[in-house]
C-alpha cells in the first residue's frame, strides 16, 4: 500500500515538472523575436500574445518583394483590416467578410457597392473563400494594371455575366447628368442604312405631331415622350427574347448581354410609367399606341433575326435623337418665363416613383427627372453602338473582371489616403 502511495507522489511530480518545462518552453517561444515579422509591428500585452503570434506568422507569407504595385506598409495597412475582417479566424476571406471590410470605407462605396462586391467575390470563389495572402495579390493585381491575358489571382471567369447585371440609375452625378452630345459616324452600308432610316422616321413623326411648329409647351411634350417610350421599351425586350431563346435553342452561354436588354427595356418602361403621372393618355392616343407597338414591333423583330447589328446601330442613332430630343426640353424648361407651364417644372416636385426610381430626394423637380431620364438615354446610346457587331461572347459593356478590378483599385486608394493622413498626423 505504502509502496503505490509513493509511486503515485512521483509519478505527480514528474508530470508537474514536465508540465512547467513545456510551459517555460512556449513562453520562451512566443516572446522570441522573429526576424521575419515586420519591423513596425510591437507584441502586445501577455494575454493575447498566442492569438497575436499565429496571426503575425500568416503575415510572413507575404513577399512584398513579389508585388507590382503595393508597398510594405500599404501591405501591413490592408493585412490588418484583413485580420478585422476575417470572421471566421482562419486566415480566409469570405464574401461576408468583404462586405464587412468595405463597410469601413463607406465614404468611398455605396450599399449597392459593396454588395455587389460581395457578390462578384462569392461567384469568383462559387461560394468558397480565399486566403489573405491570395486576397493581398488580387488586390495588387488590381493596383497595377496588368496585363489582362495574365487574369485577376482571384479568377472570377466568364459564367458570372449570365446571372448577374447589376445597374442603378439612382444618383447621377453632375458629370453624368451633364451629358455630351455624341455621334457615330456610319462606318458600313448598313450603319449608313440605319442612320438613313432613324433620319426619315424622326422627320415624319416630327412633321405629324407638328414637334417643329410653333413653341415647345407641356403638352407637346407629354405626348411625344409618352408616345416614344412607349416605342423605346421595345427594341430591348426583342433583344433579349431573341438571344434567349438563341441560348435555350444552342444551348451555349449569352455572354450577359440578354440581362442588360432586359434592364434597357425596363428603364424605357419607367420613363412612361413616370410621364403618365403628369398627363393620362385618352382612348384615341392609347389607339396610337397599340398600332405603334404592332408595327414597330413587328418589324425590329423580324429586321434583328436578320441582322443584329444593325439593330443595334439603329437604336444608337434613335438615342442620339432622344439625347437631342431632351436637351432641347431642358433649355426650354430653364428658359421658360415665369408664370408659363414650363416654368413651373423648375420646382414642381417630380412624382413619387421618379424620386425614388432615381433617388432624386425629397424635393426632386421635374426638371430633376428629365435630367436623369436624359442620361439614361446617353447611356443606352453607348450601350447599343458598343454591342453593334460585337460578336466576342463577352459582354463589351458589363465585365465582372474589370469591375471587381476597379473597385479593389478604389479600396486601395482609399486606403493610402488614409495612411497618408495617419503619417501626417503622428509627424505633427
Amino acid at each position: 500500500m505504502h509502496s503505490t502511495v509513493a509511486t503515485l507522489r512521483t509519478a505527480g511530480k514528474t508530470a508537474l515538472h514536465r508540465g512547467i518545462v513545456r510551459q517555460t518552453a512556449i513562453g520562451a517561444a512566443t516572446s522570441a523575436p522573429n526576424p521575419n515579422l515586420f519591423a513596425s509591428v510591437q507584441p502586445p500585452t501577455a494575454p493575447a500574445a498566442f492569438h497575436y503570434h499565429q496571426q503575425q506568422v500568416r503575415c510572413m507569407n507575404i513577399d512584398t518583394n513579389n508585388l507590382k504595385a503595393l508597398d510594405e506598409p500599404i501591405v501591413r495597412k490592408i493585412h490588418q483590416e484583413l485580420l478585422d475582417a476575417d470572421t471566421g479566424g482562419d486566415g480566409r476571406i469570405s464574401d461576408r467578410d468583404i462586405k464587412r471590410l468595405l463597410r469601413k470605407h463607406n465614404s468611398t462605396f455605396t450599399d449597392v457597392e459593396i454588395v455587389e462586391l460581395g457578390e462578384l467575390f462569392y461567384a469568383s470563389k462559387a461560394g468558397g473563400t480565399v486566403s489573405i495572402d491570395r486576397f493581398i495579390q488580387a488586390i495588387d493585381y488590381a493596383a497595377s494594371g496588368a496585363a489582362k491575358d495574365e487574369g485577376n489571382p482571384l479568377g472570377v471567369g466568364n459564367c458570372v455575366p449570365e446571372y448577374m447585371f447589376v445597374k442603378s440609375h439612382a444618383n447621377y452625378s453632375p458629370e453624368q447628368l451633364n451629358i455630351e452630345i455624341t455621334h457615330r459616324e456610319p462606318e458600313n452600308t448598313l450603319d449608313k442604312i440605319a442612320l438613313g432610316a432613324v433620319k426619315a422616321t424622326r422627320l415624319m413623326f416630327d412633321t405629324a405631331t407638328g414637334w417643329n411648329r410653333g413653341e415647345i409647351t407641356a403638352e407637346k411634350i407629354l405626348n411625344r415622350a409618352i408616345f416614344l417610350e412607349t416605342v423605346a421599351a421595345i427594341p430591348g425586350m426583342v433583344a433579349a427574347i431573341i438571344r434567349h431563346f438563341s441560348s435555350l435553342r444552342n444551348m451555349k452561354r449569352d455572354g450577359g448581354m440578354l440581362n442588360m436588354f432586359l434592364e434597357e427595356a425596363n428603364n424605357e418602361r419607367m420613363h412612361l410609367l413616370t410621364f403618365i403621372k403628369l398627363k393620362e393618355p385618352g382612348a384615341i392616343f392609347r389607339a396610337s399606341v397599340i398600332g405603334g407597338q404592332i408595327g414597330f414591333g413587328s418589324a425590329f423583330f423580324l429586321s434583328y433575326v436578320a441582322s443584329p447589328a444593325f439593330c443595334h446601330r439603329f437604336v444608337g442613332y434613335i438615342e442620339e435623337e432622344a439625347c437631342h430630343t431632351y436637351t432641347k426640353i431642358i433649355a426650354a424648361i430653364e428658359e421658360a418665363p415665369e408664370g408659363s407651364d414650363l416654368s413651373a417644372w423648375r420646382t414642381e416636385p417630380a412624382p413619387k416613383i421618379a424620386r425614388s426610381y432615381w433617388k432624386l430626394g425629397e424635393t426632386g423637380t421635374v426638371l430633376d427627372m428629365i435630367y436623369a431620364v436624359r442620361a439614361d438615354e446617353a447611356e443606352h446610346r453607348d450601350v447599343n453602338h458598343a454591342v453593334s457587331g460585337h460578336t466576342d461572347e463577352m459582354n463589351p459593356v458589363y465585365n465582372p473582371e474589370e469591375k471587381l478590378n476597379k473597385m479593389l483599385k478604389r479600396y486601395v486608394r482609399d486606403v493610402m489616403g488614409k495612411n497618408d493622413k495617419a503619417v501626417g498626423t503622428t509627424g505633427n
